[in-house]
């Protein structure tokens, strides 16, 4: 498959993520390194979406008490999802948010 048969960048990412599932802790981990340093929240929900889509967005939805088509919007890049529903999502993926001092 060539990249030119990925329609976008999260196409291409969930592609990518799928054939490296052992890259997902990284992944992760960089979504936040970014959200941190440029506020993007809509980029970090997209990626966020991704991952869910990998790990199977229906049955994340089930496990969190959302309807999958819930799930998705509030994963969409214009998502405003509750800090519950994040900690949801992050602890069916088998993570946690935490909170560390901004190094000066």
């Amino acid at each position: 498959m060539k990249y030119k048969d990925f329609g976008t960048l999260e196409d291409l990412e969930e592609h990518y993520l799928n054939k490296n599932l052992d890259h997902i802790d990284d992944y992760i981990a960089s979504i936040f390194e970014f959200m941190a340093e440029d506020g993007d929240l809509e980029a970090t929900l997209s990626q966020l979406r991704t991952v869910v889509k990998v790990k199977g967005m229906g049955e994340t939805a089930e496990l969190i008490g959302m309807s999958r088509q819930g799930l998705q919007k509030a994963l969409s890049p214009k998502g405003n999802p509750t800090v519950k529903t994040f900690n949801k999502v992050l602890g069916t993926l088998g993570y946690r948010l935490s909170v560390r001092a901004i190094a000066e």
